[in-house]
């Protein structure tokens, strides 16, 4: 049996992205989507959104139009996804989240959402980043106290946040893994003349320009030699897939808080 989904946002850069793949998944029905009740892309049809030609579902801007989705997914802005959590919880429907930008607080409070509904939070959705995360802990384990680490990343003119989430995903990992804080390690930009390296920072550089869709390096840079881990997207539907394959685990999953790591299988 195939997993209901429904996009919310389905008219942006990441939403159109999520219609194709959904509209072409073997295990998924697309049901539906969802734009906000001032988009001038209300009524229109989700294929024609997505260039993939008409589908027949036409894009609404009522949540309460979509009740026969199974699972939700939201890469919109940090405070429709908020508001969307709490009618998916309150409808008691599933979400995976692929906005980024929260704060503590907002991580916070989507955590306690998962004590009445799964939800799944993640910075990144494709299954190479998340591969890499985890490649991370084993490089941190490794060599992370002998060496200094440098987390690169590079996206699109039109993304807002920064660092991106998945950068500091990665810094999260590797701060977590040697036991340090990375809200006092972080080291976000540097100018001037600074003192030598602190080697217990974790430093943060990050560039913006044109139409890259992403790119993540961890360099572990020691006297004489340096490992560096990338991973570098080049479509926006290696995200849309890694959504879909995340929409259809949370489906089966009891009420909690996960990512994509329990996705893959990759906790510990």
């Amino acid at each position: 049996m195939k997993v209901k989904v429904a996009i919310l946002g389905c008219s942006g850069r990441m939403g159109r992205n999520l219609i194709q793949a959904a509209h072409e998944h073997e295990s998924i029905e697309l049901v539906g989507g969802s734009v906000r009740n001032t988009s001038s892309f209300a009524g229109f049809d989700l294929g024609e959104l997505a260039g993939i030609g008409g589908i027949g579902i036409k894009a609404v801007t009522d949540n309460e139009q979509l009740t026969d989705a199974d699972v939700f997914i939201d890469f919109t802005s940090i405070e429709t996804t908020l508001e969307n959590l709490i009618w998916c919880q309150t409808h008691n429907k599933a979400l995976v989240i692929g906005t980024t930008g929260f704060n503590d607080e907002q991580v916070a409070t989507i955590e306690s959402a998962g004590k009445k509904m799964p939800v799944l939070l993640a910075p990144n959705t494709s299954v190479g980043v998340n591969l890499l995360f985890k490649l991370l802990e084993i490089t941190a384990k490794a060599i992370g106290e002998h060496t200094d680490i440098e987390i690169f990343e590079a996206h699109h003119r039109f993304k807002k946040d920064a660092p991106s989430g998945t950068a500091v995903k990665m810094g999260q990992v590797i701060a977590d893994t040697l036991g340090r804080d990375l809200a006092t390690c972080a080291v976000y930009g540097r100018e001037g003349i600074t003192d030598e390296r602190d080697k217990d920072t974790i430093g943060f550089a990050t560039v913006r320009a044109g139409d890259i869709v992403g790119e993540h390096t961890a360099f572990f840079a020691d006297i004489g030699e340096r490992l560096e881990i990338t991973h570098k997207a080049s479509s926006r539907m290696t995200f849309a897939l890694g959504a879909m394959r995340a929409a259809f685990w949370l489906n089966n999953a009891p009420n909690g808080y996960y990512d994509m790591q329990d996705v893959l299988g990759l906790k510990n």
